[in-house]
């Protein structure tokens, strides 16, 4: 391996996608067993490395030399070999920083919690010294002589206005943990997650919900792997272009997400946009009746209305789980507001609008099976369609400018 990542479950990770668009050079994911680091670091068999989750700490023995800033933190997540003798940085520090600092959040003179004990949990505590923070304390499970507990956390710091999440509750394959229950919070100006496998943690996605500044930790990530970069081949990335990198590793990752009334195209519309972006479709009503073995008609008429709902919703939490899809749901997928909560963690949902007289009742469709059915589920549900879409779509014109109009997006 001449350039790449090491860490101990990296099956999430994105570095590989980043610096590939960042640089002209191989970069590998190496994942490494605890009991292995040791010899690894000992070969020293690679140029440069990015170091994650959890040796950030553990690789420091192994290092000829420490950067200020790393001695500092505490933590290295980039290494330079330089004829044999390995080179230790920090470049989490100005990621952290740039992330805070693009989502406009004012540290100056305010109280910060940040959770977890780790190499990211002292990087965050830099960058919230350096920002001006006037309390910083850290949270961990459990009580130490520099740390508080959660109890505490909820007890004494409910006032905080900031929280910071550096442990990895909440991140892929366990999208749906959080860390925190922000409702005992009082004063939050914002929280930041390291987090960036979903885009959106439950964390992050609850602050929103509820109208906290929030974001997750995509653009830290490629950040700091374009200050690693011009570390491993002595070059200049500009501003410009880590903006570049972001934008696009977001909406490559970004799911497209469809919802509407039956018949208003969100099958065909998602088909022609698989094709059109090399992208794989997902059919909820589809994988429903897969894993049923039956029609939705069948399901309705054996099961009930319930026992469906309760179907979508597994299927739905399963599928809001990967990137990079194209997403089409039931019609009513959104009498259940849990469902656009998992589908907007990776994804962007786009109302498909058409007007009721352009609709069309069908058999195969339980609860619109006819036109006095289908404009009592028209108005039922428009209102809700509008509130919880991102993005409104009117599909009254051609298919072609429908695409066009996602694509914009």
């Amino acid at each position: 391996m001449k350039y790449g990542c090491i860490g101990e479950h990296l099956a999430h990770s994105f570095s590989k996608e980043i610096h590939n668009a960042l640089c002209d050079y191989e970069y590998e994911i190496k994942e490494i067993p605890r009991d292995e680091l040791d010899l690894f670091m000992q070969k020293k068999e690679f140029n440069a490395i990015n170091v994650t989750i959890p040796y950030k700490e553990l690789v420091i023995p192994h290092l000829h030399y420490i950067s200020d800033e790393a001695k500092m933190i505490g933590a290295v997540n980039t290494i330079i070999n330089k004829d044999g003798n390995l080179y230790g940085y920090n470049t989490d520090f100005l990621g952290m920083k740039s992330l805070i600092l693009k989502n406009n959040m004012d540290f100056s003179g305010k109280k910060v919690l940040i959770l977890g004990t780790g190499g990211t949990s002292k990087t965050a505590h830099a960058v919230s010294e350096s920002l001006g923070a006037n309390e910083i304390i850290t949270v961990s499970r459990k009580r130490s002589d520099k740390a508080i507990d959660y109890d505490d956390m909820y007890q004494c710091h409910f006032d905080a206005d900031y929280i910071i999440n550096t442990t990895p509750v909440g991140m892929y394959p366990n999208i749906y943990a959080s860390p925190v229950k922000l409702d005992k919070f009082k004063s939050l100006s914002g929280v930041v997650d390291a987090i960036y496998n979903p885009l959106s943690s439950a964390l992050v996605s609850e602050a929103k919900r509820i109208g906290i500044n929030a974001t997750g930790g995509l653009y830290m990530l490629v950040k700091q792997a374009a200050y690693a970069a011009e570390k491993f081949i002595n070059t200049h990335i500009s501003e410009e272009k880590s903006d570049e990198v972001y934008n696009k590793i977001f909406s490559k990752k970004q799911n497209i997400v469809l919802i509407g009334m039956p018949s208003s195209g969100k099958t065909t519309i998602g088909e022609k946009l698989s094709k059109f972006l090399g992208r794989k479709m997902i059919d909820t009503d589809q994988l429903i009746g897969m894993r049923e073995g039956k029609e939705i008609t069948e399901i309705f008429s054996d099961n009930g209305e319930e026992y469906f709902r309760k179907c979508e919703k597994e299927v739905i939490a399963q599928v809001s789980k990967e990137s990079g899809l194209i997403i089409s749901t039931g019609g009513g997928c959104i009498l259940d507001e849990d469902n656009i909560r998992n589908l907007k963690m990776n994804g962007k949902v786009y109302f498909i609008d058409r007007n009721l007289e352009n609709l069309t009742a069908t058999k195969s469709r339980p609860l619109s099976s006819d036109m006095e059915a289908l404009k009592k589920r028209y108005e039922e549900r428009y209102d809700k369609y509008m509130k919880l879409c991102d993005v409104r779509v009117d599909n009254n014109g051609s298919i072609e400018d429908v695409i066009n109009k996602i694509l914009e997006r």
